[in-house]
């Protein structure tokens, strides 16, 4: 067996990451594997620290953080074609949820790079007027997409204060908005509404139920629809939580989507199910142009 490459965000989980990455190294040193590893501090230089892992071409890469930080990475991954195993370390860790994967238990989790068999899952795409970007969990348009480009632009204050002056901000402002919606060859949909959201997984947020019923490996993506809701109503039945600090969000674009397709990746599992080689297409967009 050769090389496995360990890539990890330290800033994952509020701090969290940095434990959980000395675990899974405990571990994979006490089952003697060949270890080398990366540590990205920011978004920018994790992609960079994964491309240089991938390029040394390691049998496995062990992703330690949450669902943002495989997602800023994802084309990268889905290009070389190794198999991930993620140690869930991030705040939500819906993928790992959604996929059965050990969320408590380090030793556990990275012992699948070890034992665990390739399982291929399904990717969402996005494509947009500024370009193409993957998603592994959800994908919104709407509310939870204005509040995601929201908490970019603000400069002040820092952390999670961020997030809730955004959805603060987002909240006064709320209004139903005009979406147009169309799934494979089927007919185009006026719907007028809080929010869309697409998902690979049922869930967002650290558990918060969007699309229940998606599974990421059935080769379809799940579309749903939010009818107008108030604000009181609305913050009752969300239970937003701020995404992971220092790695963008897994979900969520304040600009119209064009089209989004399944892709395919493989992530190490207890045991392998096979995925449907039909790819579902469905095409999103709202009438309202971006917050200032």
């Amino acid at each position: 067996m050769g090389h496995i490459a360990v890539l990890s965000n330290p800033l994952s989980g509020k701090g969290r990451g940095q434990r959980v990455t000395e675990e899974a190294l405990d571990h994979l040193r006490q089952r003697d594997a060949d270890v080398r590893v990366y540590a990205g501090g920011s978004p920018a230089e994790t992609r960079r620290l994964a491309m240089l892992a991938l390029d040394a071409a390691p049998d496995g890469l062990v992703l330690v953080g949450g669902d943002g930080t495989l997602s800023g990475i994802l084309d990268v991954v889905c290009a070389a074609g190794v198999p991930v195993t993620v140690v869930p370390a991030g705040t939500g860790n819906d993928l790992a949820r959604a996929l059965g994967l050990p969320r408590t238990d380090v030793a556990a989790a990275v012992e699948l790079a070890l034992t665990g068999l390739p399982r291929p899952i399904d990717i969402g795409e996005v494509r947009t007027s500024t370009g193409t970007s993957l998603f592994l969990t959800v994908a919104a348009l709407g509310f939870d997409a204005r509040v995601s480009d929201r908490t970019n632009r603000l400069r002040w204050p820092s952390g999670a204060l961020r997030y809730y002056l955004a959805l603060l901000i987002e909240l006064v402002r709320l209004r139903p908005l005009d979406f147009t919606i169309r799934a494979d060859d089927g007919p185009v949909i006026s719907a007028r509404g809080t929010l869309v959201a697409v998902g690979n997984t049922a869930s967002y947020g650290g558990g918060m139920p969007v699309c229940v019923g998606a599974v990421p490996d059935d080769g379809t993506l799940d579309v749903v629809a939010v009818g107008p809701l108030g604000r009181l109503r609305l913050v009752r039945t969300s239970g937003w939580a701020p995404p992971s600090a220092g790695h963008p969000s897994a979900c969520g674009s304040a600009y119209p989507v064009s089209e989004s397709l399944t892709r395919s990746s493989a992530v190490r599992a207890p045991s392998a199910r096979a995925v449907r080689s039909a790819a579902t297409a469905w095409s999103a967009a709202a009438s309202v142009p971006r917050t200032p």
